[in-house]
């Protein structure tokens, strides 16, 4: 088999790390769809959150280009793995919104503007390339911490290999810091700041009984820890690239012989219904026991039927979604999220959130009643899958984690993800030359014309190129942009990224009291509709919570997957699988903490004079900004 092999290529193409401050990690999924499930949690003993980290494989092809095996080391094969990772937040260009909203894009200066020539070196943290090779490999020599910041060493993560010399990569600690101690002061563009998440590139040179080959490269990205593993975004990040690849890349649409509902529609649908274990709005919206519940069997068995007998509901449903293609304004629509143009503009399109084109297309296709409505079986177990399946699972198992937008700027990936020119071929990066570094100068002022343009900062992505559109550090944007208020409804809703940002969640406690058997319906209903704010131990002005999010990340809650027990499902009207808060941690006694959190270091003309948009305003003091449908804090966008 080793000698029909012509090529060979690493999979996935993008793999997600996510930061974490345990010493104890579990494997990202390679399944789409299919989340982690460590069996101890998502945090350790101490209650650290654990590190999620990615695997490369190495597979071969023959000439026609089929895949012929996952390649392994053993006595015929030998892998040598070399990365180079970077983090380049401070040393490139302000977020004001995406580069891509022609007509509304806003140009963007350097941060940290006031450092120039040879002295914005020491904005980027950019540490030697590693190299490793073999089975059950780790140490020192495989870690990526002589990368600088100011001088002082920034630690960006380690690679070990597992007992199949297939290449694992953990990134950071979660470790953010101001070169001159001083207080973050708004969501994205802290100047003197740098945390330690990162990208770059994966590359392999494989030796196949004595003949070499230089295998297609990967990246990976280190991101923010995922608060709500297993549950999505109602558009995800594998969404907007597959309709990116179906539109301009002659990808192949799943649903071209047909919609189907069980893999097209309902996973659209059940995700709303979901995100009401991180957002009290959906809970009152689309929850458990409510008319628009997508897990009630007898609504989703409806939904399901393709007669003309069903065609009215299915309509029904089918109107509540915006229309991608619109330019009308249309806030009552769905999915209830702000979308990329939230903040700098009122009453235009792009203030909410739609589907993809390609989603709302199977959606009319299945309004009308075109599509089948056969289970589809899903395989868990990633090796049970044949080699082509494998290579499709690993296409879209990191891009289906990730959230679809908004992206203003977002958490793990972001705009510049929709644009065909960063694509050499669909799921996989045009990347940089070994050893080129990725070009950090592109004038005073960084415009849509030349973000877009074919030389421009998206036409190659090398070591750092793909977390640099984000904020820093990653905390202040997670602590900013949660979920708005609706004084007509009183539901905390639209929201930015409840899926991995939390913004209502079912408490451990009160979770425990709709558990107990000894209480009588009504109050158990009482207890299990009762939300908290995931932030609840970060108090309600703006700068003080950013901060305390800086140093106390790690102490916030996991909302994660349980599964009720048999004899407390006695109830149709308590759900029989919750996503509830674990491992939050807050005793309030740890004295970082409240130093933090009452901290009064930054003068306010200090902190507004360094502010470039209006939407950094808002995002600066507590005071309240009334809209239309909208009423939110500043101090949450």
């Amino acid at each position: 088999m080793k000698q029909e092999i012509d090529s060979v290529s690493i999979y996935p193409p993008i793999g997600i790390s996510r930061i974490g401050n345990s010493d104890e990690y579990f494997l990202a999924s390679d399944i789409p769809g299919v989340a982690p499930n460590p069996p101890e949690g998502f945090k350790d003993a101490k209650g650290r959150v654990k590190k999620q980290v990615a695997r490369f494989r190495v597979y071969g092809f023959d000439k026609a280009g089929k895949v012929v095996a996952e390649l392994t080391q053993d006595k015929a094969v030998n892998i040598e793995w070399r990365v180079d990772v970077a983090n380049i937040k401070a040393a490139w260009y302000q977020f004001n919104n995406a580069l891509d909203l022609t007509g509304a894009s806003i140009p963007s200066k350097p941060r940290n503007n006031s450092v120039t020539g040879t002295d914005r070196d020491q904005l980027a943290i950019k540490p030697s390339p590693v190299c490793i090779s073999g089975k059950n490999k780790e140490g020192k020599k495989y870690r990526f911490n002589d990368g600088k910041f100011y001088g002082k060493k920034v630690k960006l993560g380690e690679l070990k290999t597992d007992d199949e010399g297939r290449l694992l990569f953990f990134g950071g600690d979660g470790k953010s810091a101001s070169n001159t101690n001083a207080q973050a002061i708004t969501f994205a563009n802290n100047d003197g700041w740098h945390d330690d998440t990162c990208d770059g590139t994966v590359r392999a040179t494989v030796s196949i009984d004595g003949k070499s080959f230089e295998a297609k490269p990967a990246m990976v990205a280190v991101t923010p820890p995922d608060f709500g593993p297993g549950l999505y975004g109602v558009v995800t990040m594998n969404d907007v690239v597959q309709d990116l690849f179906i539109r301009e890349m002659n990808y192949p649409n799943p649903a071209a012989d047909g919609v189907e509902f069980w893999r097209d529609i309902h996973p659209i649908l059940s995700r709303m219904t979901n995100t009401q274990w991180v957002n009290q709005g959906f809970f009152m919206l689309f929850g458990k026991n409510s008319p628009s519940d997508f897990e009630n069997e007898d609504l989703i068995k409806q939904l399901a039927d393709p007669s003309e007998q069903s065609k009215p509901e299915r309509m029904r449903v089918f109107e509540w979604f915006r229309d991608p293609s619109s330019k009308e304004y249309t806030p009552a629509k769905v999915p209830p999220f702000y979308g990329d143009g939230f903040g700098e503009y009122e009453k235009i399109a792009i203030v909410d959130l739609p589907i993809t084109r390609t989603q709302y297309g199977r959606l009319k296709e299945w309004a009308a009643g075109n599509f089948k409505a056969n289970k589809l079986s899903k395989s868990k177990d990633f090796d049970s899958l044949s080699l082509e399946e494998q290579l499709n699972s690993l296409n879209q198992a990191p891009m289906e984690e990730c959230l679809g937008g908004p992206f203003h700027p977002g958490i793990e990936l972001t705009w510049p993800m929709r644009q065909k020119i960063m694509w050499e071929a669909p799921y996989r990066l045009n990347v940089v030359k070994e050893g080129e570094a990725t070009p950090l100068d592109f004038g005073p002022l960084l415009s849509e014309n030349i973000a877009l343009g074919k030389n421009g900062p998206l036409s190659k992505s090398g070591p750092g190129a793909l977390t640099r559109w984000l904020g820093v550090p990653w905390q202040t944007d997670e602590a900013s942009c949660l979920s708005g208020y609706d004084p007509s409804t009183y539901l905390p809703l639209p929201s930015f990224w409840a899926a991995r940002v939390p913004n209502q969640v079912l408490s451990e406690d009160s979770y425990a009291r709709m558990e107990d058997g000894s209480v009588n319906i009504a109050q158990r209903l009482k207890h299990f509709d009762t939300r908290q704010d995931w932030l609840r131990d970060f108090g309600t002005q703006y700068q003080p919570k950013i901060n305390a999010m800086i140093a106390e990340w790690h102490e916030l809650g996991i909302i994660a997957r349980v599964e009720k027990t048999p004899e407390n499902n006695e109830s149709d009207f308590l759900p029989k699988v919750v996503w509830k808060e674990t491992g939050r941690h807050f005793t309030g006694a740890d004295p970082t903490f409240k130093q933090v959190l009452h901290a009064e270091n930054v003068e306010p003309k200090e902190s507004l004079d360094n502010m470039e948009t209006p939407m950094m305003l808002k995002r600066a003091a507590p005071e309240k900004v009334t809209r239309k449908r909208k009423t939110f804090s500043r101090g949450e966008r």
